[in-house]
Order: structure tokens, then C-alpha cells, then sequence
């Protein structure tokens, strides 16, 4: 399997590429800026990008959605985020930003499946109401995409719009902590962690 980590925008957010083999289908996940650095990535290992998932609708998550011409998954909660420059952001910050892509909703509980490649959809409000987690079934286990709600020894900002930070830790210990302690936190910002790490020392939790 290949699981690789990009880097982008100011806002340095974490956009990976998943894919079964080189010479595949590829899913990216947030692609929030420089999509020359995520093609890069892409033809690094001879990908063709399938679908774009996005872990929330925050517009450093979603910058670079319009750049592969391929459908993008959203938690239904986050879908109005994408075509409202207000409600992602980036009206505030920025020249005004809306997804222009074919947008499908995912729920809770979904699996994204790609060649040998099978994600469930967790639900975890409190940084936005649709943030959402994805953890890695097959072709092997103890991965998990967890977006803006869980970080190495932190968690999501709970003050923007849709934000609730008694919601989110709730629904980090019922959704993720509950896995195995050597599943492998792949966050939306910063270092990879693990969740026993997280138990240990996340002083949120």
C-alpha cells in the first residue's frame, strides 16, 4: 500500500494520497493547497487521482479541490462549506473560494472503497458539525485519518463556526479511543502520533 504525506499552504495542512500500488487508482485527502506539489507526489509513483475526500469543509482542507477534476466526498453536515466562501472561510481571508467539483455526501458509518482500498466514515463534530475521521480497514489496519479533531497531544479548535469542544472529545473517546492503542493518527496539522499515545499524554483527554 502506498500512504504518502504532503504538506501544503500557510496553514501547513497534511493532504495524503492513498493508494493500493503504483500504477493505480489514488483517493487524496484534503488537498488544501499546491496541487503541483500533490501531482508531484502523484507521478512520483505513477497514480491517477480517483476522488478527493474531505476530512471537513474549512477552506485550508479544500483550497486545491478544483485542481484534479474528480469528485469530492464530504460529510453532508460540511457539504454547504464548499459552495459558501462565508461558511469556509475563505471570504474572510481571502480572495472568495467555492468547490466547482461534482460534490458527493458521505454519513457516518460509510465505507469508501477504491481497488483493495476500504475506509469507514466516522462522524466526529466539534470543529465543524461534519468533521470527520477515516479509518484504514483494508488492505490492513490500525490507521486513522482524524482530520482537525485529534492532533499530536491536542485537538481541534472548537471557537469557529459549528465548533463544540464538548462534542468533539466525546466523540474522539467513543469513536477512536475505543480502537486499538497501536492504531497510527494521521491528523489534519502536525506530527503522526498513535491513539495509545493519545490516552497517555493528550491533555484534552
Amino acid at each position: 500500500m502506498i500512504l504518502e504525506k504532503i504538506c501544503v499552504g500557510s496553514m501547513q495542512v497534511n493532504c495524503y494520497i492513498l493508494a493500493e500500488q503504483r500504477d493505480s487508482q489514488a483517493i487524496i485527502i484534503d488537498p488544501g493547497a499546491e496541487a503541483r506539489k500533490i501531482r508531484q507526489a502523484l507521478n512520483k509513483y505513477k497514480l491517477q487521482p480517483a476522488f478527493i475526500i474531505n476530512t471537513h469543509g474549512h477552506y485550508d482542507h479544500i483550497g486545491a479541490d478544483n485542481e484534479f477534476n474528480i469528485p469530492v466526498y464530504i460529510h453532508k453536515l460540511d457539504a454547504p462549506m464548499l459552495k459558501d466562501a462565508m461558511l469556509n472561510m475563505s471570504g474572510l481571508f481571502a480572495s472568495s473560494y467555492t468547490v466547482k467539483s461534482e460534490i458527493k455526501t458521505l454519513e457516518d458509518n460509510q465505507v469508501i472503497t477504491l481497488d483493495g482500498i476500504e475506509l469507514k466514515v466516522v462522524h466526529l463534530p466539534g470543529h465543524t458539525a461534519g468533521g470527520i475521521g477515516l479509518i484504514l480497514q483494508k488492505p490492513e489496519d490500525k490507521v486513522a485519518f482524524t482530520g482537525d479533531a485529534l492532533f499530536y497531544h491536542s485537538i481541534g479548535r472548537s471557537d469557529l463556526s459549528g465548533g463544540n469542544e464538548e462534542a468533539l472529545v466525546r466523540s474522539i473517546k467513543e469513536k477512536l479511543l475505543s480502537l486499538s492503542e497501536e492504531t497510527r493518527v494521521y491528523p489534519g496539522h502536525g506530527p503522526d502520533s498513535t491513539l495509545g499515545e493519545e490516552k497517555k499524554h493528550n491533555p484534552y483527554l
